[in-house]
């Protein structure tokens, strides 16, 4: 019996799970942001967040058993250099889940996990004004 026993088993066996979230912590480590399924992002906030919590130790057997679960060794170079001094202080809840559309192929239920603090601001498009596009057209024309 399944008695108190939780876990986000995203429709996968044990292995391909397994593989499944070293894959995107790797990614989330690596980007600092990814775009994926709400279920998705509920299995990885907890095995993120305890990779910050095992990278703010910064031992040499921290290391170790972050190289162990995350595929790429700069990003577990990037997790101990540049993200853990970054969250010193504070005592837990590094990640942060945006709720998006649902996605239009399948209607699947979309979020963006990002680390907090880490916030983008888009890039303004550059709207040219008519006299500018004049004067480009008549430089063009020499």
């Amino acid at each position: 019996m399944r008695h108190k026993v939780k876990r986000h088993r995203l429709n996968r066996d044990s292995a391909q799970r397994k593989a499944l979230l070293r894959n995107l912590v790797t990614s989330f480590l690596e980007k600092e942001r990814i775009k994926t399924t709400k279920a998705k992002a509920k299995a990885l906030r907890p095995v993120a967040e305890k990779m910050i919590t095992l990278a703010k130790k910064d031992t040499l057997h921290a290391r170790r058993r972050a190289l162990r679960y995350v595929y790429k060794k700069d990003v577990v170079q990037k997790l101990f250099q540049e993200i853990a001094p970054r969250f010193l202080e504070r005592p837990g809840g590094y990640t942060r889940i945006v709720k998006l559309e649902p996605r239009a192929g399948d209607g699947a239920e979309m979020a963006v996990i990002e680390l907090v603090g880490t916030e983008f601001e888009k890039k303004a498009k550059k709207k040219e004004t008519v006299a500018e596009k004049a004067k480009s057209a008549a430089q063009s024309r020499k």
